[in-house]
């Protein structure tokens, strides 16, 4: 049983090595800072005719995205599956890469608030994991990803 004994004055020792020191960062948090450092600079740019409305969703769709890597990015992968233009009804809905509304909802339990983008187009509404359409292409990945996860 521990004993409580009056310790007397305490001096810190100065210098490196008892400044407090930064807690590791999980693969999961270094990707996230670096994809909202790659954001803000992309979020400089200017486009013009006839670019006139742009989907973010990793801005929009944030939680749901954060999720998924958080769940998802933990260590080293044997396949990445890389893209640059979110589909209407997969990542633009979902926040979650070739991430089809159904697959991330029902398949992958990923959940959390799709915030309205500060554009749309009258065509494609965001309607997060509610949206009712499914990306035609996305169900031969599902088949692929399911295989490999």
């Amino acid at each position: 049983v521990p004993q409580a004994f009056p310790l007397g004055s305490l001096h810190e020792p100065t210098g490196a090595l008892m400044e407090p020191q930064p807690r590791p960062r999980s693969l999961a948090e270094g990707f996230l800072e670096e994809e909202l450092r790659l954001n803000a600079e992309l979020s400089q740019l200017q486009f013009s005719e006839p670019v006139g409305i742009i989907y973010n969703p990793v801005e929009y769709a944030w939680e749901p995205h954060r999720n998924y890597v958080t769940r998802y990015c933990q260590g080293p992968k044997q396949v990445l599956f890389l893209g640059m233009n979110p589909g209407p009804f997969g990542m633009a809905q979902t926040g979650v890469p070739f991430g089809e509304v159904s697959m991330v909802r029902d398949w992958l339990g990923i959940g959390g608030p799709v915030l309205t983008p500060p554009q749309e187009h009258p065509k494609r509404p965001v309607l997060g994991l509610e949206c009712p359409q499914s990306e035609v292409r996305q169900n031969m990945g599902r088949d692929i990803k399911s295989e490999l996860l």
